[in-house]
């Protein structure tokens, strides 16, 4: 059974874009970068580096033959000084290369302009990047560019949303690095064979829009076209996208590409641009740091592997104590337990808040008020999940379908008891799962 989003039904997160109008910052080379083996889903890299190489930017320092993967490449040059773990923001253990920097950023002897004659040398040079969603779950992009039905597909998506709070980093690409995005979104649709594109921006970015138009016109692309969102969460979802472009609904475990989509991230998409442009791999970050604890919030490209700490000192520091520190935005966004983690490829943004910010008001008890129900895209029923997941009743939470929930956690933003509904969802996928494995 299909189920559509809701046009309306969107929240006010409120929106908090601090830092639109700051200028993107390229940060200063840190003295030492710990680059994850674990930067997209799917299986780990293995390290292709040992202690003592001597490596340089843009060359392969990670990389597997597993079919859902891609390579992960250095950031920066100077000297493996070790490979150990370290515990992720997920809990799990990452196998980290630690690299000690000459500051030199000397680039690979092994980087060139990819070149292409059909879409099949094309996913291979979009492997061969490291590209993956830069937007969200980190899927490695040479996948979703080589569809079983390609044939069918006609409309390129791009999704530049940013309906997170805070987070502006991908409102300052399309102001600073328009032309990589146009580029990037014509070499999708060139190998694709696709028939249009879509730009999804949000209408709080009036800026945005009148440059794309503008460049879009004086180029002739006369296929591509951006699309006016309301400026509202959870606008930039994936299945509320594409219902929002196309009126096609995109139900809970079907891909965009069986409804004839290619739907991605903006900075993903303008990636591809830069890539076919100079051939240096996927090594730097742009993201948003912000929140109440930090000194001098900015838009900021960094090293990949760059740990938090050194970039917070790069904004200036702290100004007060962190109580909590988000990679990504409040909405969505993971908690880490230490700003000594390293930033990886779908980092879009690190945000600091103290105490006051950070810590919510105690849980109350339901008072049956609706406004979850209300807030869900997709018409859920957060309460009555949420009871289900406590009776560990798999039968009703699939009843209730709770696979449906995309995690957005507009249920808990508007809930006046503060109770965790999108995080008891989570958990009631895990209910499902198990005993569908069983």
């Amino acid at each position: 059974m299909l189920f559509k989003p809701k046009h309306l039904d969107s929240i006010d997160a409120g929106h908090y874009k601090n830092t639109a109008k700051c200028a993107t910052e390229i940060m200063p080379v840190p003295d030492i970068v710990r680059i994850s083996m674990s930067q997209h889903i799917g299986a780990p890299c293995t390290p292709l580096v040992k202690k003592g190489d001597a490596v340089k930017v843009g060359q392969k320092i990670g990389d597997t033959d597993a079919f859902v993967s891609a390579p992960i490449h250095s950031s920066v040059s100077g000297t493996v000084k070790a490979i150990e773990g370290q515990r992720s923001a997920i809990g799990g253990m990452d196998t980290i290369v630690v690299i000690e920097t000459d500051k030199k950023q000397e680039l690979s002897e092994d980087i060139k302009k990819p070149e292409a004659n059909n879409l099949s040398e094309f996913v291979s040079a979009i492997r061969e990047s490291g590209l993956v969603g830069l937007g969200g779950a980190s899927f490695p992009t040479h996948i979703k560019f080589n569809p079983k039905n390609v044939d069918d597909v006609h409309t390129l998506i791009v999704n530049a949303a940013e309906c997170e709070p805070f987070i502006t980093s991908d409102h300052r690409l399309m102001l600073e690095d328009a032309q990589d995005l146009i580029d990037g979104m014509a070499l999708v649709m060139k190998y694709l064979n696709l028939d249009e594109a879509y730009v999804g921006i949000e209408r709080n970015k009036p800026d945005a829009i009148a440059l794309l138009d503008k460049m879009f016109k004086e180029q002739g692309h006369n296929n591509m076209h951006t699309f006016t969102l309301q400026d509202r969460y959870p606008k930039g979802a994936e299945r509320v996208l594409v219902y929002e472009i196309t009126g096609k609904t995109l139900d809970a475990g079907v891909l965009p590409a069986d409804l004839g989509i290619i739907l991605s991230n903006v900075t993903s998409v303008a990636f591809v641009g830069q890539y076919f442009r100079n051939g240096v791999p996927l090594v730097n970050k742009r993201m948003t740091i912000d929140g109440d604890a930090v000194n001098q919030p900015k838009n900021v490209i960094a090293p990949i592997g760059t740990v938090i700490a050194d970039i917070m000192e790069f904004c200036g520091g702290y100004k007060k104590e962190p109580k909590k520190i988000l990679m990504g935005g409040p909405m969505m966004g993971r908690a880490i337990f230490s700003d000594q983690m390293p930033i990886v490829k779908n980092n879009n943004a690190i945000l600091a808040f103290t105490s006051d910010k950070a810590i919510l008001p105690e849980e109350t008890a339901c008072i049956n008020c609706g406004r979850c129900y209300q807030a869900c895209p997709f018409d859920l029923m957060p309460t009555a999940l949420a009871d289900a997941y406590e009776a560990r009743d798999a039968a009703k939470l699939s009843k209730l379908r709770v696979m449906q929930c995309m995690e957005c956690g507009s249920c808990s933003f508007v809930c006046p008891a503060r109770r965790p509904l999108g995080f008891l969802n989570k958990l009631g996928k895990g209910v499902v799962k198990e005993a569908q494995a069983k």
